[in-house]
């Protein structure tokens, strides 16, 4: 089997396309890749990493304003776009595969187009609540649109062929345990809040955090491991200031960022994070309750959607970033890690909706298409 993916610009597409790689590459190992991605992406560092082949075409998305740079771009951004179609229909013929996977980014626009025009059997798979608009756009023509979310179909063309297969999650966090994560991490039975805001960082998420870690310092009631980000190397003279020296405060573990997430996610007893897609996913996984403060600055608002998902469900208390700040941050946690009752409710909710066989599911659907 020939297997051609296209996906990009954010981890939050890159890493479902390179979940749904590995897992079939586990179940076929004869199986040939082929990544397609946008040439200076980040898809390239990570598809190499991962060990498949990439190939590049340049592709950017519209801007919105009116200004004559906004102007520029866009006009840039069509020719591109017909550059790039051209460049995928090239590749595609070299390789040919015998289904096309787009995980969303502008890349898998003109990576699907072409593959839909030329009768190559493709999918598409949608990570959020509120699809992209590459993904809109492909929906009428993919064979399967294959969704994390049953509330996403109705964004979409109702036109299209749908199935819910849920985000592909990491075997780790399905195998990670919670007394044996606590040990390695060195906590105890006092509640374990666990906050981050992406691998740069969330201002806004950083600066609230950091009056409620000031706190816990003090009272000892929380165990803290927060992640501030590479972007933001001034969080620790932060908290120096408020009075906390972290090296002599035995209940907070405060890095630049996370690399054991599976095990500081099975210790905790509330997140406190962003909304994105993949970690709703994880946190639904392993029933974890949520304070969720959606980034607005993302494409479609999609993290608020992601969000309310979850809210809706009782599985997450939502703050918007307009309302954050130290105060009301420190109370939606204490509301929930001090009311035993709400936080297992949270709990057993979060775990009701996860997926966790999406990998089995895709690869079915894949399957499933190639035979007919």
């Amino acid at each position: 089997m020939k297997v051609l993916l296209a996906g990009g610009g954010t981890a939050g597409h890159i890493n479902p396309a390179l979940a749904i790689a590995s897992y079939i590459k586990e179940k076929e190992p004869d199986t040939e890749f082929l990544f397609i991605g946008n040439k200076g992406g980040m898809e390239e560092t990570l598809v190499t990493k991962a060990g498949f082949p990439i190939k590049t075409v340049v592709i950017s998305g519209f801007y919105r304003g009116f200004k004559v740079s906004d102007i520029v771009h866009n006009v840039k951004t069509v020719h591109r776009s017909f550059i790039s179609k051209h460049k995928a229909k090239n590749i595609i013929k070299e390789f040919k595969p015998d289904i096309c996977i787009g995980t969303g980014g502008y890349v898998s626009g003109p990576v699907l187009l072409a593959a839909t025009r030329m009768g190559i059997p493709s999918v598409i798979h949608e990570q959020n609540a509120f699809p992209g608009i590459t993904n809109k756009m492909l929906a009428k023509d993919a064979d399967v649109v294959m969704l994390a979310i049953e509330d996403a179909k109705k964004h979409f063309t109702q036109k299209a062929k749908f199935a819910v297969t849920g985000n592909p999650i990491r075997p780790q966090i399905l195998k990670a345990n919670r007394e044996q994560s606590r040990k390695e991490l060195n906590l105890d039975e006092r509640p374990v809040i666990l906050s981050f805001g992406g691998s740069l960082g969330a201002k806004c998420i950083n600066e609230s955090m950091a009056q409620l870690i000031a706190r816990s310092a003090k009272d000892g009631k929380y165990q803290h491991i927060h992640a501030y980000g590479q972007g933001a190397t001034d969080f620790p003279d932060m908290l120096k200031s408020l009075g906390v020296d972290i090296n002599s405060c035995e209940n907070l573990d405060i890095r630049p960022f996370i690399d054991d997430m599976p095990r500081c996610m099975a210790a905790c007893d509330l997140v406190v994070s962003r909304a994105g897609a993949i970690t709703l996913s994880e946190v639904q996984a392993m029933g974890k309750p949520c304070v969720l403060i959606p980034s607005p600055y993302v494409a479609e608002n999609h993290q608020y959607h992601n969000a309310m998902s979850m809210v809706n469900k009782k599985a997450a208390s939502i703050i918007e970033e307009k309302n954050l700040n130290g105060d009301v941050l420190s109370k939606a946690v204490d509301d929930l890690v001090l009311d035993k009752a709400m936080l297992a409710e949270y709990s057993k909710n979060a775990q009701n909706m996860a997926i966790i066989d999406a990998n089995e599911r895709i690869y079915k659907i894949i399957k499933d298409l190639l035979k007919k």
